[in-house]
């Protein structure tokens, strides 16, 4: 019976920690990166709700309750996500109309009631078999860790669409082992029409958004959707990322020398200048995307081109066309669009001058010490981490002060480094005079310029080695002439009419002295603290109408921490009050110490997996691999550590799990410098071997709380599961404007609190 308890729990774990990961990632490509957020909440608050349903409602702990858990669970796991897609959710319209808050609600519980029903059934089986409490804990912990490989792998292999369908499985399978044989045909039908609706996936989960363009290749994995428009004439193919950030691939015809392989409106922003002041210009493209830089530096002369891109699909693409040949398209052109993809840019990266790496710039770039000459970043990853949200709500370390040491550490003794991007650029601006002061480089002002762009609605910060000369600042990016100031005129150093402007005023007076005069969050980020994008203000909230998503975050709209504020508004004021319900009734009941130890360690627990999981993004690299490297380790680790809970005092558990936490606050940022000049894989590997022992511990102190309370686990997994999203949601208000660090300590101290409350445990009355 244990073995198949074990086995039960593990299955429905194995699916739950899937659809995390499987509907963050599909549902915020579609509407917004926040959604990443929510459903991570959601999950956790779901699973505590349906441990409070079953000690409040005795009846549902019974087989048939438990049965029916599973196939309430795994059915609305199936209808879910095409549910929330016909309901026409756009965040952009949330602040503004009551109907869109509406649909919001309506989201949640759609949502939620997977994990609402599953955490049923799994609280049933904790309490009923609660002497085995390490056991089962254990495989839930493993099945869960399980479940982060099943994800990543499912979405690589059948696609993101697919693998929404196919995950349900598992839960129907849980139901299998537990129903009488008179009703196994009800969950074996299930399984059926799970497999019938992976196959008509795309259809399912088709947006009812209109597209601007003809799409005439998708392809979702477990990194991004990607699709293929086909623009107007011949002259380009538009990709686009999670519906939001652009890359274009032109038709090129592989003669550097006619007018189309030089002309600027190819790329926006050229580079010529800068390449021309090398004999052998040695070019890096942070995100090359669909080949735009690649093509530049090369028609302007470069001798050598490294393209790096974090998505490996698009490298695939514009070397092979469509890589694995299984994936369908939107029209019949997909074979001559795509098979045909390299002959469309002349099979640029053959080039014998083109390096191809897919990779994070971030991890590569700190291997090459003086070695570009020209590093080109032309909107990168603009909206791509917001898209995504990267599982949870990660930025990326592109553009952070370390990140600005890295590029000078990079380039050669007279390389340049060039920086688009239309919304962060104050920002910027603070990282790179910080930078240079940290670096300790002279006269740090004669290092850097920043051009407006108007008619672009972009700005470009010019990074030099050398101090730049005024007249070279001229012509560094195109002719400075009073005819083309809509197109280009320099804001730093800007001519006299100019020089109020927001950029002069960073760099004369500082950011902090101009920061509470404008509307946005202009503070440098760092790698402690990597949130270029949130630059709302809580004193810009407003609910106007007129409020759009995009422009009001940029504007000073604190959009994200509204919406992590309503979740911490919502558990505080109804959620944590329900877990107190139990209280009314007559009957064994938790002492005051054992609900807040399993509060402490839910709050503790899920705040310190939420930190990793975008801390160790900097060492790991793409932050697909470090969230399954991180949640998979933990996961694993910690339910090893649940089956030896019962051989380790809780003393040597608290300060083990507090040491490691401490250790990390002060060694993270030398164990990059140690483990940042090795490959991907051996990165990996040592994430593995430095979280492991943190999972270890972790892992203990729930099974070491329910020897104390028995058969009211139920009760306590309830606690746990409200506290863990309240630890989620404040943990990412506390990271956003104090850093990992301080989320840490914060960490530190919820532990803290759970050994104090162990220590002076009492029997439950």
């Amino acid at each position: 019976m244990n073995r198949k308890q074990n086995f039960t729990v593990a299955l429905l774990s194995f699916s739950l920690l899937s659809l995390e990961l499987i509907w963050t990632r599909i549902l915020a490509a579609e509407f917004f990166y926040t959604f990443a957020f929510l459903v991570l909440s959601l999950a956790i608050l779901g699973l505590g709700l349906g441990s409070l349903t079953l000690r409040l409602f005795p009846k549902t702990e019974s087989s048939t309750g438990i049965f029916t858990s599973f196939l309430l669970g795994g059915i609305m796991t199936l209808v879910g996500p095409p549910l929330v897609y016909r309901l026409g959710m756009s965040f952009s319209n949330l602040p503004g109309s009551f109907s869109m808050l509406g649909k919001l609600v309506l989201v949640i519980f759609i949502l939620s009631a997977s994990f609402y029903f599953c955490g049923i059934a799994l609280a049933a089986i904790f309490k009923r078999f609660h002497n085995n409490i390490a056991n089962l804990y254990m495989a839930d912990l493993l099945g869960a860790g399980l479940g982060v490989v099943g994800a990543l792998l499912v979405m690589n292999i059948f696609s993101t669409p697919v693998a929404t369908f196919l995950i349900s499985i598992p839960i129907f399978l849980a139901a299998l082992l537990n129903s009488k044989k008179s009703l196994m045909f009800i969950p074996a039908v299930l399984v059926v029409v799970a497999l019938f609706a992976s196959f008509n996936a795309r259809t399912l989960l088709k947006s009812s958004k209109p597209e601007r363009f003809p799409v005439i290749y998708e392809h979702w994995d477990a990194m991004a959707q990607i699709k293929m428009f086909a623009y107007p004439g011949d002259e380009a193919r538009g990709m686009v990322i999670d519906n939001a950030a652009n890359t274009p691939v032109y038709n090129f015809d592989g003669d550097f020398s006619l007018p189309d392989s030089g002309s600027e409106d190819l790329w926006g922003i050229p580079a010529g200048d800068l390449i021309r002041q090398f004999d052998n210009c040695r070019f890096l493209s942070l995100g090359s995307g669909g080949g735009a830089d690649v093509i530049q530096a090369l028609a302007e002369g470069a001798t050598e081109v490294h393209a790096v891109e974090v998505n490996p699909w698009f490298n695939k693409m514009l070397i092979s066309g469509d890589p694995d040949g299984y994936l369908k398209s939107y029209t019949d052109s997909l074979d001559t669009e795509l098979s045909t993809l390299p002959l469309y840019t002349s099979h640029l990266y053959d080039d014998p001058r083109v390096k191809v790496i897919s990779e994070d710039a971030r991890a590569f770039i700190r291997r090459h010490e003086s070695r570009f000459d020209v590093i080109y970043s032309l909107s990168s990853n603009t909206f791509a981490a917001l898209a995504s949200g990267s599982f949870a709500l990660a930025e990326n370390y592109l553009f952070t002060t370390e990140a600005f040491q890295d590029y000078w550490t990079a380039l050669s003794d007279s390389g340049f480094l060039m920086m688009e991007h239309q919304f962060y650029m104050p920002r910027l601006v603070s990282e790179v005079i910080e930078a240079l002061e940290i670096l300790k480089i002279e006269n740090p002002r004669s290092h850097f310029a920043v051009y407006n762009l108007p008619s672009m609605r972009r700005k470009v910060v010019l990074l030099a080695k050398q101090p730049l000369e005024p007249e070279f600042l001229q012509i560094a990016l195109r002719d400075i002439t009073p005819s083309n100031f809509s197109d280009i005129h320099l804001v730093y150093p800007a001519v006299d009419s100019l020089e109020d402007n927001l950029y002069q005023r960073i760099v004369e007076q500082g950011w902090k002295t101009v920061v509470d005069s404008i509307a946005i969050d202009i503070s440098p980020n760092s790698d402690n603290r990597p949130f270029a994008a949130q630059m709302g203000l809580w004193k810009n909230l407003t609910f106007d109408k007129e409020a759009r998503l995009l422009p009001y975050e940029f504007r000073g709209f604190p959009l994200t921490k509204l919406i992590v504020g309503i979740i911490v508004i919502v558990v505080l004021l109804l959620i944590l009050p329900l877990t107190l319900i139990p209280y009314l009734k007559k009957g064994p009941r938790l002492s005051l110490q054992h609900y807040l130890y399993f509060a402490a360690i839910g709050f503790a627990f899920m705040s310190v997996e939420l930190i990793l999981m975008q801390q160790y993004t900097l060492l790991v690299g793409p932050s697909v691999y470090s969230v399954a490297t991180i949640l998979m380790t933990l996961l694993v680790a910690s339910g090893i550590g649940s089956h030896y809970s019962s051989a380790f005092d809780s003393k040597l558990v608290f300060v083990g799990i507090i040491a490691w936490l401490f250790l990390d606050i002060v060694l993270f940022k030398y164990i990059v410098l140690l483990f940042g000049d090795f490959g991907q894989t051996i990165r990996i590997l040592a994430t593995i071997i430095i979280v492991a022992p943190l999972g270890f511990f972790m892992g203990m102190p729930f099974p070491k709380g329910v020897r104390h309370i028995g058969p009211l686990v139920d009760w306590g997994f309830a606690v746990n599961g409200a506290a863990s999203v309240l630890g989620s949601t404040i943990t990412i208000l506390i990271v956003i404007s104090y850093g990992y660090s301080i989320g840490l300590i914060v960490g530190i101290l919820a532990y803290v609190s759970a050994w104090l409350l162990l220590r002076g445990e009492t029997t439950p009355s």
